[in-house]
């Protein structure tokens, strides 16, 4: 008799600095995904293919990445956690395994994401955070980016806000909720949305920094958006400061949810 296939979802947190990306790709073992397949594959004895919750670029990191995988392997869910961390480099980590009905799927049955970018306001640079933060030395107008943000909320057409080499169909998202803090010397903006564009959030930072700096005003975000034209808007900002805090999911699932505490 054939075993049973078991569907597993598993938690993940990496640090990005080292990877092209989450992506599974043909010229370079050094992805996420890929690293994350072969150490399964060693745990399972069998070949597995793994479905994440949403990509992230190269550079980015994770605090709460989500994928899930099908096996016919019999293994404890503590089996999966350990044997998949043992086979792992130090900056992915397995967090969690938890099997799950088979119509839960790591991307489709996402109901939003969340990204957090971190921005180190200081007069000097970091040498522990100079690759898990943006540093900006000038001062920001934090009630201006608040501001700004409240025109971001709603469904819209982000074309404006939209990496050339997006290759979504549509430009038009919903954005739910941003949230911009200050903690000591960080700025954190956490950005959640029913999905995103190709370095969406990178850009959208890069123009609520524009605004901080009083190079725009608040107002002049609306022109951004109506106007469709990502040449309207700011530099896409660097991957260093760009943190996927994870997937919210339908309560039946029980995934898991991380604790929104990175800096």
């Amino acid at each position: 008799m054939p075993k049973k296939i078991r569907r597993i979802a598993l938690g993940l947190e990496y640090q990005g600095t080292n990877y092209f990306g989450l992506q599974k790709q043909k010229t370079t073992e050094q992805t996420v995904q890929g690293l994350l397949e072969v150490a399964l594959n060693s745990v399972s004895n069998e070949t597995i293919k793994t479905f994440s919750c949403g990509r992230t670029d190269s550079g980015v990191h994770a605090y709460g990445q989500v994928m899930h995988f099908d096996t016919r392997a019999s293994r404890k869910e503590q089996e999966w956690v350990r044997g998949g961390n043992s086979l792992l480099p130090s900056d992915i980590v397995i967090l969690w395994a938890k099997e799950v009905d088979n119509d839960f799927h790591a991307r489709f049955s996402t109901l939003s994401r969340t990204y957090r970018y971190i921005i180190r306001n200081t007069a000097v640079p970091s040498a522990l955070w100079g690759k898990r933060s943006l540093w900006i030395n000038q001062d920001l107008d934090i009630n201006a980016m608040r501001r700004a943000s409240k025109y971001l909320l709603g469904e819209k057409d982000f074309s404006s806000f939209r990496g050339s080499g997006c290759q979504s169909n549509s430009p038009v998202r919903e954005i739910t909720d941003i949230t911009i803090a200050e903690k000591n010397e960080f700025i954190s903006i956490d950005i959640t949305a029913n999905s995103f564009l190709l370095n969406m959030v990178r850009i959208m930072v890069g123009t609520l920094i524009l605004v901080g700096r009083k190079d725009i005003t608040a107002s002049k975000i609306n022109a951004i958006i109506e106007g469709k034209d990502r040449r309207l808007s700011g530099k896409t900002v660097s991957s260093d400061g760009l943190y996927f805090i994870g997937p919210k999911y339908p309560k039946e699932f029980k995934i898991p949810l991380q604790e929104n505490s990175v800096a």
